[in-house]
């Protein structure tokens, strides 16, 4: 074989070699980073029913009663607060002043939302206790779920909560989960509905007639 084959041979065999190896550097990629966490959810189910209970008498096109387990695991202080308030008989004779169809219906504001009185301010009251910090959680809001309301900030719950109807995943991990229905929640799909987009409730609201605390 003559050299100036050999030459060619070598020179061919160097081009291929450079080939693969830009194309390896090309096509190189870094390791894909791993996926992140999803969030895990704790069902509602999570809290338990054993624990400290709201028992509520509701009254109006809705009658009956509905137990409510509180997350006092979850949400120790917003559970002590519907206590608190439930022990000293502020609940009793407040209404529903807000309550969309599919969605939740929305009670005690102690201050302006008691029956009988000048409903016009319902939902913009409170307590006179001071407003309590978040204690989001990872359960998410499902029917039945109890959370409590609040204004923009997010430690601005003070009195009232609400009911789920139907799930609301937008409200996960932005507002309180305080407890689940376990007894009743045929008397809370009856509860009387608002109107328009705010589901304010006209004429004669629907009223928590008696709240007690269980613990």
């Amino acid at each position: 074989m003559d050299r100036r084959r050999l030459l060619l041979m070598a020179g061919a065999a160097l081009l291929v070699a450079l080939a693969a190896l830009g194309w390896r550097a090309v096509n190189r990629t870094e390791p894909n980073p791993p996926p992140a966490p999803a969030t895990t959810e704790q069902p509602a189910a999570a809290i338990p029913a054993e624990g400290p209970r709201l028992v509520i008498e509701v009254d109006g096109e809705a009658k009956g009663t509905v137990v409510i387990a509180l997350a006092a695991d979850v949400a120790p202080n917003h559970a002590e607060r519907l206590c608190t308030l439930a022990e000293a008989g502020a609940y009793d004779g407040v209404v529903f002043h807000r309550v969309i169809d599919g969605f939740m219906a929305q009670t005690g504001d102690v201050a302006f939302g008691r029956e009988g009185g000048d409903l016009s301010r319902a939902g913009t009251g409170g307590s006179d206790l001071p407003d309590l910090a978040a204690e989001f959680s990872s359960i998410p809001f499902e029917r039945g779920v109890v959370g409590m309301a609040r204004a923009r900030h997010p430690d601005s719950a003070n009195s009232q909560f609400f009911v789920m109807f139907a799930p609301g995943p937008h409200l996960n991990g932005q507002y309180t989960v305080v407890g689940r229905v376990i007894e009743g929640m045929e008397v809370v799909d009856a509860i009387k509905r608002g109107e328009g987009r705010n589901g304010k409730v006209f004429g004669r609201p629907d009223v928590m007639r008696q709240v007690r605390c269980l613990r």
